[in-house]
């Protein structure tokens, strides 16, 4: 018998984790935090698997949306072994750590978590089993009763993202994760030539809300942000480009690089910072053992100033130049949050979007706003906004066409749709069954176990 019981990123994006039970061993697939909510409020319901068995966890990459709660979760279940590929077993180790260093300003005495330590991340990093894209492994634990298999996939979203096939005495689930299926400026398209009939999909549904003519395609998208960058910098201005540390900044990093260097962009500072500058040497590592688009391109000898060494933010104005902060949502104490308040201030600056915002974040409040409008921040303080803001559709996530189009490639009998809201689970579910009318379709409830038969 297999069961279904998402446990986090029910219906909502964050916290992502999804526990399944396949002839009584039990998978978690992914364990992340809630980017939107503080410490022990973050993670998912772990509660929910008190009377489940966990034997393994796949993880999908390396965002904290997907991974950031393990070390919370190996404590409430110490055995567990977790799978994933060898590139995301690298930067988890980067984003783990980086994750101690927060959650630790945000965790109260009565929270303690005197065991998410450092050293506790070190171990947990060294015991992953972690195997290639298209290499075939055996989940193996204490209960290894039947075989369940397992094969990553590349899914193009991030250095080392995996889709997974999970086979079970011939029924086969197949797990997304993040995935997207068009080309970015270092990742190519999620690796689905040679899949076709699986039993059970679960799949992402991050912009089935969204008309697929706003995602943008990267080509004309990266036509139309290189031109709003020239004006910003022919004005004497600085542009502000809020970013994830993991898969944004490096990709817009390369972006605007081979603008620079082909001409079409005025040449002007790059500003980076923070662990965006270690992932990308993980990036550069990994260059030639991954499919990437330009795999002679070295990140870092991209020349780059470290904006977290200027604290008087008028340097921007005497120095024009591109600034890639994080976080992507512009959430309050991060860099690009706190450079904001000084750029929505100044008439030649721009801010520039480049990626997916939660709709109760300050990012999508800024990215929704425009020039002239008052903004409200904590409570009553109010800005006027005088520069320039502008929003770019350079998505990592497969839209909605392409989910659709997947969904028929693979002919599931039954479709589980998770990451992602209400309103975007509602629209494509509503066209799955219009284009694949005998599918078992089910919209992932917090809590709400799903029997999936034998």
């Amino acid at each position: 018998m297999i069961k279904f019981l998402p446990i986090g990123g029910a219906r909502e994006i964050g916290a992502n984790s999804y526990y399944l039970q396949i002839d009584g061993r039990g998978i978690l697939l992914d364990c992340g935090i809630h980017p939107r909510k503080k410490g022990i409020d973050s993670l998912p319901l772990f509660d929910l698997l008190e009377n489940y068995p966990l034997d393994f966890v796949i993880v999908s990459h390396a965002h904290q949306d997907h991974i950031g709660a393990l070390p919370f979760l190996i404590k409430k279940f110490p055995h567990v072994i977790i799978y994933t590929t060898p590139y995301t077993k690298e930067l988890m180790s980067v984003t783990l750590h980086n994750a101690v260093n927060i959650l630790k300003k945000e965790i109260t005495e009565e929270e303690n978590i005197s065991f998410f330590t450092h050293e506790k991340i070190d171990l947990l990093v060294r015991s992953i089993r972690d195997y290639d894209y298209n290499e075939e492994f055996e989940l193996l634990g204490l209960n290894s009763s039947g075989k369940l298999k397992g094969c990553f996939y590349d899914a193009g979203h991030i250095l080392g993202s995996a889709m997974v096939m999970i086979n079970a005495n011939d029924r086969k689930i197949f797990y997304t994760g993040d995935m997207n299926l068009s080309k970015q400026s270092i990742e190519v398209r999620a690796d689905i030539e040679s899949l076709n009939n699986v039993d059970i999909l679960i799949m992402e549904s991050t912009y089935g809300d969204t008309d697929t003519k706003l995602t943008g395609n990267w080509e004309s998208e990266s036509n139309r942000f290189i031109s709003e960058l020239n004006k910003i910098i022919t004005r004497g201005g600085s542009v502000l480009i809020p970013v994830f540390a993991l898969g944004k900044m490096q990709e817009m990093l390369m972006l605007i690089n081979e603008a620079i260097k082909s001409g079409k962009l005025t040449d002007a500072e790059i500003y980076t910072g923070g662990i965006g500058r270690e992932i990308s040497n993980i990036y550069d590592r990994f260059r030639y053992v991954v499919r990437r688009k330009n795999p002679e391109t070295e990140l870092k000898q991209i020349l780059q100033s470290n904006l977290n060494e200027i604290s008087d933010y008028n340097y921007y104005k005497k120095n024009p130049g591109f600034v890639l902060a994080s976080s992507g949502m512009m959430l309050e104490g991060t860099s690009s949050y706190q450079l904001a308040q000084f750029w929505l201030k100044q008439k030649d600056f721009g801010i520039f979007g480049v990626g997916y915002v939660d709709p109760s974040t300050p990012g999508y409040k800024i990215m929704n706003a425009k020039k002239n409008d008052a903004l409200k921040f904590n409570g009553d303080r109010q800005v006027n906004i005088e520069c320039d803001i502008n929003r770019f559709y350079f998505s990592a996530h497969a839209n909605r066409d392409s989910l659709i189009k997947f969904a028929k490639k693979l002919e599931p009998e039954t479709v589980i749709l998770v990451h992602g809201g209400e309103s975007a689970q509602n629209w494509l579910g509503y066209n799955l069954l219009t284009y694949m009318p005998g599918v078992k379709l089910y919209s992932a409830e917090l809590g709400r176990e799903i029997i999936l038969g034998d």
